[in-house]
């Protein structure tokens, strides 16, 4: 049986206030988690949910279906450019704070991603996008430290 993960990022501005949103879900149980952020992107936010939600699972080597509608993750994944982009030691590539983390534990468990559409009536991905955009409207924020001093040192750019 494997565990079934929902994940959704959202940013206010891009960059701007953003939050993320994960659903869990293994047989009758069921996990909920968000978290905002005072400055970040929506790409950041879509990948920090996959990698929270797989850092949330408490045993090693297990089947984990991740349904996201980032295009942005589950191509970088499934059609294998995120393992070209460590060849290169992610040379020139945005977020790669976020892809290193992600691949720590990505390699701890057999992992498939399935792209759904957003706001397509999936009643998770809903789900994770009504806590992801929660979260970012929360008044209790953190702070996506290496994008905040990526951006301050680079002048903004990104």
């Amino acid at each position: 049986m494997s565990i079934i993960i929902y994940t959704d990022g959202s940013a206010k501005g891009n960059p701007g206030k953003g939050g993320y949103g994960v659903v869990m879900i293994f047989g009758n149980h069921r996990k909920e988690i968000s978290e905002g952020f005072e400055l970040t992107t929506n790409n950041r936010m879509e990948l920090l949910s996959v990698i929270v939600a797989l850092e949330n699972l408490k045993k090693q080597n297990l089947d984990v279906v991740i349904y996201s509608d980032s295009k942005y993750v589950v191509n970088a994944v499934e059609k294998k450019w995120l393992f070209g982009w460590e060849k290169k030691n992610f040379s020139n590539k945005k977020n790669y704070d976020l892809w290193i983390r992600f691949l720590k534990i990505y390699r701890k468990h057999k992992v498939r991603f399935v792209w759904v559409k957003g706001h397509s009536n999936v009643k998770e991905n809903e789900r994770c996008d009504q806590l992801a955009v929660k979260a970012a409207e929360s008044k209790h924020l953190k702070k996506d430290v290496w994008y905040e001093n990526y951006v301050t040192n680079n002048k903004g750019l990104f």
